[in-house]
């Protein structure tokens, strides 16, 4: 009698040909097994893109493993509604000898896939994902005995453990960290309109099939799938890849933060999903980057920029969810309970950074970092939304969110609702960072130089009832003195005009979905 299988578990944010669930995978013996479920997509309310990535690029994936020979049990959508329930059911039929897989993007769902295999009695084997550059283990090693952890010392360990931008145990160009030197804003002409757009991808007969299900089964679901175009292969994803380093590298750094009406894409890579999907390897990603650099195709201070992003901030965050997890998502240090505005899953507002930011998140399931951190999240900070809500929010409208990603970046350093884990302080500005950093402002109906008054911008008046609200809390942040400061000089009238005015904009913007 053959010997019984071995299961190899794999979701969908870990398409990698050379994961560590195929260490030791007998063709002749052992099974693939994938599930599409519903509950993934249903338990925050995800935006029709987000559900057709995963689901394209599962399918794509799937195609490539029976390319090799593979045995692949796949459950394509409706067959089960959750992970535990295909797999009880794939365990009976097939009787395995045991269960493989790489830790899960989610603790949840760590969680529930554990729990499934004890239920039925079958060994779980959980190995560790050598995508990333940085082990659970590894950071939590890192994390002993510090009293704050910072990811710029972080991200120092691992440019030295990794050789990255190194030059004789220095740092390349002799510091560590270009920042400053990425901050541009456009001038009043714009982007170049001369740029390269982004590589796009037509949805093969896969993605099409992915496409006419998500239409139908999630016709309730927000946003549209008339642009969809994003890579959902490993090929697709390197062809991405080559795209951003040869037309938009060089100018990302400078313009990184940079904000423009109607412009999505400007110099940005649109890699996080091919990453965070596994299709695309980080090593080849920042290797490439730096390459580019090396041969004098890019700036130094852009190109650690970039590389900062992936091998600082994606190793932090990732670390930093298994940490603290599962108490983390719950994590509300500055108390606030106002629920979402309806507008961020419509986009109907009448603020015109607001309503590109979300109208774009909403078409491609995409913004860039600053208009997630600065806008959308922003105004969710300063208006006092619940951090989980914001946490749900974020997690369904983009395609490129997994929660070890997505939880930290939102709860903690835009909505510092971990009270100064991820990030120093509070990143709360008022409208004039928006117009300094974009063309938002222009024509828009409030004023960003006020805060009480018909022409009131909501951000900054929001901003000064924020630092009025927690004035006593943030006295011992050392990097909130100068704001702290500024708001010393308001009278008592014009803290209450500001409160009245705060009060009016949440009034206006009553209302969830």
């Amino acid at each position: 009698m053959p010997s019984r299988p071995r299961l190899v578990l794999l979701l969908g944010d870990q398409l990698d040909l050379h994961s560590a669930a195929f260490d030791g995978f007998d063709p002749q013996r052992d099974v693939v097994w994938m599930a599409e479920v519903a509950a993934e997509s249903t338990k925050v309310w995800s935006v029709k893109a987000r559900i057709a990535v995963f689901l394209a690029a599962m399918r794509h994936f799937r195609e490539a493993l029976r390319e090799k020979g593979w045995r692949v049990v796949y459950h394509e959508m409706g067959a089960y509604g959750d992970f535990a329930e295909a797999l009880r059911a794939s365990v009976i039929e097939l009787q395995p000898s045991a269960l493989v897989m790489v830790q899960a993007g989610e603790w949840g769902v760590q969680r529930d896939l554990e729990a499934a295999a004890a239920e039925l009695g079958v060994a779980l084997e959980v190995r560790e994902d050598r995508h990333f550059l940085c082990t659970a283990a590894e950071f939590a090693e890192h994390a002993k005995g510090r009293k704050q952890l910072r990811m710029e010392f972080f991200y120092r360990e691992m440019r030295q453990r990794t050789g990255v931008l190194m030059e004789n145990g220095k740092p390349t160009g002799g510091q560590w960290n270009y920042d400053q030197d990425n901050r541009g804003a456009f001038g009043k002409e714009g982007p170049d309109l001369l740029r390269v757009p982004p590589r796009k991808f037509v949805p093969d007969e896969i993605t099409r099939e992915v496409i006419a299900l998500v239409e139908e089964r999630f016709a309730k679901h927000p946003g549209t799938l008339k642009d969809f175009d994003w890579p959902v292969t490993a090929a697709q994803s390197v062809e991405a890849l080559e795209d951003f380093i040869a037309h938009r590298l060089a100018q990302f750094g400078q313009y990184q933060d940079a904000m423009w009406v109607n412009e999505p894409w400007l110099y940005h890579s649109r890699l996080s999903a091919a990453m965070n999907l596994k299709l695309l390897d980080p090593r080849l990603v920042i290797a490439a980057a730096e390459k580019a650099w090396r041969e004098g195709k890019a700036p130094l201070a852009g190109v650690e920029g970039f590389i900062r992003q992936i091998l600082g901030w994606r190793e932090y965050v990732r670390g930093i969810y298994w940490l603290k997890m599962p108490g983390y998502v719950r994590l509300n240090e500055m108390q606030a309970h106002e629920a979402l505005p309806g507008f961020y899953w419509t986009g109907e507002t009448d603020m015109n950074c607001l309503r590109d930011a979300l109208s774009q998140t909403l078409r491609y399931g995409y913004a860039h970092h600053i208009q997630r951190l600065m806008v959308t999240g922003l105004f969710a900070l300063l208006y006092g939304v619940d951090p989980y809500q914001v946490h749900e929010w974020y997690l369904a409208v983009y395609v490129d969110a997994v929660e070890w990603v997505e939880l930290p970046n939102t709860l903690g350093m835009s909505q510092y609702g971990d009270g100064g884990l991820m990030a120093s302080k509070p990143y709360v500005a008022s409208g004039k960072y928006i117009q300094r950093m974009s063309n938002y402002c222009k024509g828009c109906k409030y004023d960003p130089a006020q805060a009480t008054g018909a022409k009131a911008c909501p951000f900054t008046t929001l901003y000064w009832e924020y630092l009025l609200q927690h004035e006593v809390r943030l006295r011992g942040n050392q990097r909130m003195a100068m704001q702290l400061k500024n708001l010393g000089r308001l009278s008592a009238e014009q803290r209450g005009e500001i409160q009245e005015q705060a009060r009016r904009v949440r009034e206006g913007c009553g209302g969830t979905v």
